[in-house]
């Protein structure tokens, strides 16, 4: 009896160390949406206002896979240069878990990044699109969906590139992320 409470004591001390390892990019995004260094913002996938007559059928059955996004950005300025460089290496420990799944790396003008995804390969839940720059700071962007297809996504990227969806109702965000 004395090795049986042993062993669940032993157990149950291992299983609370392990879920008190690192928060989750949803703990994140709660826990830095009043930061004053951040911008939030959560909306609905149909604030795109895509013409699906532009798009071919994969591109509409991505758009029809999409929820919501939940966008987090940090804005870097001379007085939270340290707190950028806190924030941005714990988002960065977040995205190393081995739930995420690496899609694309991104490496363009305005600075470095990583599309990765949450979910099975042909079925995904959560793509996290992750970018920072040295002078603007840095962007979390959550799409949640439906049963989303990595083929797909990236499509659906590609259109929203080519149509004249100019960040129009993303406020503040959108702004950020122009440049």
């Amino acid at each position: 009896m004395k090795h049986i409470i042993k062993t669940m004591l032993v157990a149950g001390a291992i299983l609370l160390a392990s879920c008190a390892s690192q928060p989750s990019l949803q703990e994140y995004y709660v826990d830095n949406s009043e930061n004053p260094n951040f911008l939030s913002i959560d909306v609905p996938a149909s604030i795109l206002k895509l013409n699906e007559e532009d798009l071919n059928p994969t591109q509409i059955e991505a758009i029809e896979s999409l929820r919501k996004f939940n966008l987090l950005a940090f804005r870097k300025n001379a007085d939270n240069e340290a707190e950028y460089e806190i924030e941005k290496k714990k988002v960065r420990e977040i995205l190393k878990n081995d739930d995420f799944v690496e899609l694309m790396k991104i490496n363009s003008q305005y600075g470095k990044g990583v599309i990765k995804y949450l979910g099975d390969e042909d079925a995904i839940d959560e793509v996290i699109i992750y970018g920072d720059s040295k002078d603007k700071g840095f962007a979390l962007v959550r799409v949640l969906g439906k049963d989303m297809n990595p083929a797909h996504i990236v499509q659906l990227m590609q259109a929203i590139q080519k149509s004249d969806y100019k960040g129009e109702g993303l406020g503040e965000i959108g702004d950020f992320l122009k440049g």
